[in-house]
């Protein structure tokens, strides 16, 4: 079993959202990966992307700079 550590989460109001970060993140190569929403918190989608708390700025920008319709921001140990 893994151990485990501090995540940020990027949740989405839609699929189609959750897939756009995903591509944006792969294209610029900031590393995470998209994963169901843990049963702690709630998303729309069900779906997060999921990466390393200190990639919040950039984010943050990304999701202003594109107009993601990014749920919330979430730092979960998962």
């Amino acid at each position: 079993m893994r151990e485990k550590s501090l995540k940020l989460l990027v949740t989405f109001h839609t699929t189609a959202g959750a897939m756009s970060m995903e591509k944006l993140c792969k294209r610029q190569e900031i590393p995470g990966r998209l994963i169901p929403v843990p049963r702690s918190i709630t998303a729309d989608c069900g779906m997060a992307w999921c990466t390393v708390p200190e990639q919040r700025s950039i984010m943050e920008a990304l999701i202003a700079r594109e107009g993601l319709d990014a749920e919330n921001l979430h730092e979960l140990m998962i």
